[in-house]
């Protein structure tokens, strides 16, 4: 479970972190909005935990930014602004879940595990075009029929599934199949975008007739649409 944890307060961040870490999270710490969007954009979370009062970019303007790019990563606000007002901004933002300081962990982290359990639950499966897909058994299908996938074609597929219309870089890929989110698995750059190379030819074959296409951004990367009429 990967967290984002977007907090100025340092002495409140540390703790946070190094009990997030010891029930489970991976947990990147941001403690500013600039840093917030830099890591968001760069990386893969399961989870965002947000403050509003962040410095150089405020918390709501790193929600809205982000929800122009990802409508369905979890987010929790965790802030000391309780107003009514507060809470309809930010819940109108993008937020699904706002919690005020002060805060007792055990609740943080069971809205956090809440969170995730519906987010899973709808991701479980995706339909695009023709193209079906079931997490839970890492099975696809194209109008019915059974695909064979190996592992790495399978985690290709489902990310750019998950991010449908939207840019994928080679870096992302490389980091989905290693499981590093920070990438510092791969060590032979040439070798690697070779092999993403190799492995979105072969998924273009085997999505023929799925009404999608992968279509390749020069300087980018890759992304999933609905084929053009």
């Amino acid at each position: 479970m990967n967290l984002l944890l977007a907090e100025d307060d340092a002495i409140l961040a540390d703790a946070l972190c190094e009990q997030m870490r010891a029930s489970g999270f991976t947990v990147e710490h941001a403690p500013n909005g600039a840093v917030a969007q830099y890591l968001l954009a760069k990386q893969q979370f399961d989870v965002v935990v947000l403050d509003l009062g962040l410095p150089m970019v405020g918390g709501i303007e790193v929600l809205k930014q982000l929800r122009q790019t990802d409508a369905s990563l979890p987010v929790l606000i965790l802030t000391a602004l309780d107003s009514l007002e507060d809470r309809v901004a930010g819940l109108n933002a993008g937020a699904d879940d706002y919690l005020t300081k002060p805060f007792d962990f055990p609740e943080l982290e069971a809205r956090l595990r809440a969170l995730l359990r519906r987010s899973r639950a709808s991701k479980a499966s995706t339909e695009l075009g023709q193209l079906s897909m079931q997490r839970e058994t890492r099975s696809a299908q194209v109008r019915g029929e059974m695909l064979e996938l190996s592992p790495r074609e399978f985690d290709l597929l489902d990310l750019l599934l998950t991010h449908q219309g939207r840019v994928i870089t080679k870096e992302q890929i490389n980091q989905a199949w290693s499981g590093d989110r920070a990438g510092n698995a791969v060590s032979d750059s040439g070798a690697a975008t070779n092999a993403v190379e190799v492995y979105i030819h072969r998924l273009r074959r085997k999505l023929e007739g799925a009404q999608v296409a992968i279509r390749t951004v020069r300087g980018l990367g890759y992304l999933l649409e609905l084929e053009r009429a």
